[in-house]
């Protein structure tokens, strides 16, 4: 397949230059970049430069403002809310790792409550970086309406993902991290970006139909993982991520997707433990007793092991880009005529 073998470096100096040519400053610019090519390192296509061309075009019509700074109140002894003011999550995502790590391993537990936000990327990435600062991390996100409630053909809630870490003494820390739709919904734009079919199981169209048509896909709703119980998770997510947070709920949120039409304003909750105070010191040795009675079964893996493995193949090599996904990536990073 023809197309191109960018560094990780070269990756995000291009993935910069297109925000900024599209009216995003250059520290929102570097964040959300960074967050871009780990995601693809990862192998999280879905969450990577697949985003790119959605987030310029919404940053330059103002759906996004690129030049948003996040404004952080402090509203209890372990608790801030951070309003992201409508710009890129990932600077409002940042406030709250920062603070959470000043506020947990003082207070054993404390929250972050994102509010007028957009799409979070992999939300993996964010309590990944509790993680490395020995915090366990949850995360919860809400997202435009994908899902129907059960039983019904109109989406109300998002895919509303869901991301864990937890840290290990002498290893990477352990990263769950999941969307409650079967699969996320970006794999579907990737997949229409591709011209590619998507498999039967994984969205309805709108006739509440299955279908394997990105297009038709988009156009109606996802098919919740765990059917009638994942769509009571979703429900438990859209409070968390945004009853909590007085941010938009999935009805109410426009599209990640398209440059029109008013900014989503969803919701992230960030939840950061102090492991040491709970477990009384022992949550290191009995995490890894846990993942040695795990492993110790032929055929078993922790969840993550993949994306490591791709992100060091990535650190090492670089990433493969298409034809089609090089040209578009570089096109952005053109000034207008």
């Amino acid at each position: 397949m023809k197309g191109k073998q960018l560094s990780l470096a070269q990756l995000h100096r291009l993935a910069v230059t297109a925000l900024r040519l599209h009216d995003t400053s250059e520290e929102n610019a570097y964040r959300v970049a960074s967050a871009l090519v780990a995601a693809e390192a990862d192998g999280l296509g879905g969450h990577g430069i697949s985003r790119l061309p959605s987030y310029c075009a919404q940053s330059a019509t103002g759906k996004v403002d690129g030049h948003a700074v996040p404004v952080e109140t402090r509203v209890a002894d372990a608790a801030i809310r951070i309003d992201a003011q409508h710009g890129f999550a990932f600077g409002a995502l940042a406030v709250a790792v920062e603070k959470l790590c000043e506020l947990a391993p003082k207070t054993g537990i404390a929250v972050a409550a994102v509010t007028r936000s957009h799409h979070c990327g992999a939300a993996g990435y964010h309590v990944e970086a509790l993680a490395r600062n020995g915090l366990v991390g949850l995360l919860f996100a809400n997202t435009p309406r994908a899902i129907a409630p059960w039983g019904g053909k109109t989406g109300v809630f998002g895919t509303n993902p869901i991301a864990f870490a937890a840290p290990r003494k002498d290893n990477d820390p352990l990263v769950i991290d999941l969307s409650l739709s079967k699969v996320a919904r970006g794999k579907i734009m990737v997949a229409k970006q591709n011209r590619e079919s998507i498999p039967d199981g994984w969205a309805l169209d709108s006739h509440g139909q299955a279908t394997t048509d990105p297009d038709a896909a988009l156009s109606g709703t996802m098919v919740p993982m765990g059917e009638a119980k994942g769509a009571a998770l979703v429900l438990m997510v859209e409070i968390f991520s945004a009853a909590l947070t007085a941010a938009h709920f999935g009805f109410e949120a426009g599209s990640f997707f398209t440059a029109e039409g008013e900014p989503p304003g969803v919701g992230q909750l960030l939840l950061a433990f102090a492991p040491d105070p709970l477990s009384s010191h022992q949550f290191y040795s009995r995490i890894e007793d846990l993942i040695e009675a795990i492993l110790r079964q032929p055929n078993t893996r922790l969840p993550g092991d993949r994306r490591l493995k791709l992100r060091k193949q990535a650190h090492n090599d670089g990433v493969f880009l298409t034809h089609q996904q090089y040209e578009q990536l570089t096109s952005l990073g053109m000034p207008s005529k």
